[in-house]
């Protein structure tokens, strides 16, 4: 992989993190935790990816990290589901 593309991907990591900075500014309302989350997974997918080379590690690894990254989101949403976190207003 070139710098660039280097460069270029923590440009937009430092993009989405001032995003997420600026959730702390900003009232974003009942949005305010799905769109931390969203951004965080974002950047977990994109680190793990490109520093962490998956993309060119083979197919088994692939299925291993996007199953368990679903299980992950499944069990996240199952604990604020039982907290009724989507219900508040």
């Amino acid at each position: 992989m070139t710098d660039a593309k280097y460069i270029r991907i923590a440009l937009i990591l430092a993009v989405i993190t001032a995003l997420e900075v600026s959730t702390y500014y900003v009232d974003f309302g009942p949005l305010f935790l799905p769109a931390l989350l969203i951004m965080m997974a974002i950047k977990f997918v994109m680190v793990v990816l490109e520093f962490m080379h998956l993309r060119q590690d083979a197919k088994l690894f692939h299925y291993l990290f996007w199953s368990g990254f679903g299980l992950a989101i499944a069990v996240y949403i199952a604990a604020l589901a039982t907290f009724k976190f989507f219900l508040k207003a």
